[in-house]
């Protein structure tokens, strides 16, 4: 008799980078009020077997839970429960950061933290992370104040501290 696989915890972290401040001058700037506003300033990052994994400009990284500079999250979204152990989730991890994950894919409003964040959700429990989340980037480009301020974002690189880039060869097995 086969025994059953084990459950593993699956969690998405959110920080607030703005402290605020996205959510307060949001209607201000983007002509309206936006439930995730602090997302647009933040960070999200999955944890799942006791690791905390995230993407930034120097690619896939991973620290201890709220191992960053950033602290503890601002808000902590169960996504339920995986089945997928750490050694398949790790190969997992490789293959992503070979391919669609490198550190010179990475833009803050197409293909950033939160693009992996649900990339990674998908393939743990195939839920998505929230639409507050994903779709707030198109929003803000699709008021005047964003597409003025596109050349300048589209500059910006984010690679929260703290973490060690992730590698098959970095001791993580």
């Amino acid at each position: 008799m086969e025994e059953p696989l084990a459950l593993h915890p699956v969690k998405l972290y959110v920080y607030d980078l703005s402290k605020g401040m996205a959510r307060r001058l949001s209607p201000l700037m983007l002509g309206k009020s936006t439930a995730g506003a602090d997302a647009s300033q933040g960070h999200t990052s999955i944890i799942v077997h006791k690791d905390e994994f995230f993407y930034g400009s120097g690619g896939i990284s991973s620290c201890a839970p709220g191992g960053t500079l950033l602290g503890p999250p601002d808000t902590v979204v169960d996504l339920g429960n995986t089945e997928v152990t750490e050694e398949i989730f790790l190969e997992y991890l490789s293959s992503l950061g070979e391919s669609m994950f490198r550190g010179e894919s990475y833009n803050l409003f197409e293909h950033n933290c939160n693009t992996f964040s649900n990339e990674v959700a998908q393939f743990l429990t195939g839920k998505k992370i929230p639409s507050y989340i994903t779709d707030l980037p198109s929003e803000v480009l699709a008021t005047p104040f964003g597409q003025a301020l596109r050349p300048l974002l589209d500059s910006i690189q984010i690679q929260p501290p703290g973490g060690n880039t992730f590698s098959r060869h970095n001791g993580q097995s």
